[in-house]
C-alpha cells in the first residue's frame, strides 16, 4: 500500500536518525514504522497546540484534533489533515494504538506481506482484547459519532 511509502518519505524529513540508521538492503517493517509514525504525529500535534504526550488522557487530544480539523466526515479545507491524509491517518492510528499499548501492556499484530497491512494492523492488549486502531481512526474521520475517547475506554475495560 502506498501509505507507508509516503509515510517513509515524510518521516525521513522529520526523523533523520531513523533514515540514517537504515541500510538500503533492509526492507521496512510495519512493526518498526508504527512507533516512528506515532512519534512523528505526536510531534506534529504538539507543535499545533495538541497535548499528544502518550498519556492515557491524550487520546482526548486526538479527538479534539478531529473535532477541530474535520467537518461532515471530511478534512476541513486548508486544515492540518487536508493534505497527505493517508499517512496522517496511519500515524494517528499508530499514536492511539501506542498510547493503549504502553498503558495496557499490549503488542502489535502485523503482516508485512498483506498489501493492506497498514489498515489491518491490530493491537492486542494484556487483557486479551484485540483492536484495530488505524481502522478506528479512519472510521472516526467518516463519522463524528465514533468518539475515540469512548473507544479507548471500551478497550481499557476489556
Amino acid at each position: 500500500m502506498i501509505t507507508r511509502r509516503f509515510f517513509g518519505l515524510l518521516a525521513a524529513g522529520f526523523l533523520p536518525s531513523r533514515a540514517a540508521s537504515q541500510t538500503t538492503s533492509a526492507p521496512r517493517r510495519l512493526q518498526d514504522d508504527i512507533p516512528i509514525a506515532a512519534q512523528w504525529i505526536s510531534n506534529a500535534l504538539q507543535s499545533s497546540g495538541f497535548g499528544a504526550d502518550f498519556s492515557p488522557q491524550s487520546i482526548s487530544e486526538v479527538e479534539r484534533f478531529f473535532r477541530e480539523q474535520t467537518k461532515d466526515g471530511e478534512p476541513i479545507s486548508g486544515g492540518l489533515i487536508s493534505q497527505d491524509i493517508g499517512p496522517r491517518l496511519f500515524a494517528l492510528g499508530c499514536y492511539c494504538g501506542e498510547v493503549l499499548r504502553k498503558e495496557l501492556s499490549g503488542h502489535w499484530l502485523t503482516n508485512d506481506d498483506d498489501p493492506e497491512g497498514e489498515i489491518k494492523a491490530a493491537l492486542e492488549v494484556g487483557s486479551g482484547v484485540t483492536c484495530w486502531p488505524m481502522q478506528r481512526v479512519m472510521k472516526r474521520l467518516r463519522n463524528s459519532e465514533d468518539d475515540l475517547v469512548a473507544w479507548a475506554e471500551g478497550i481499557r475495560r476489556g
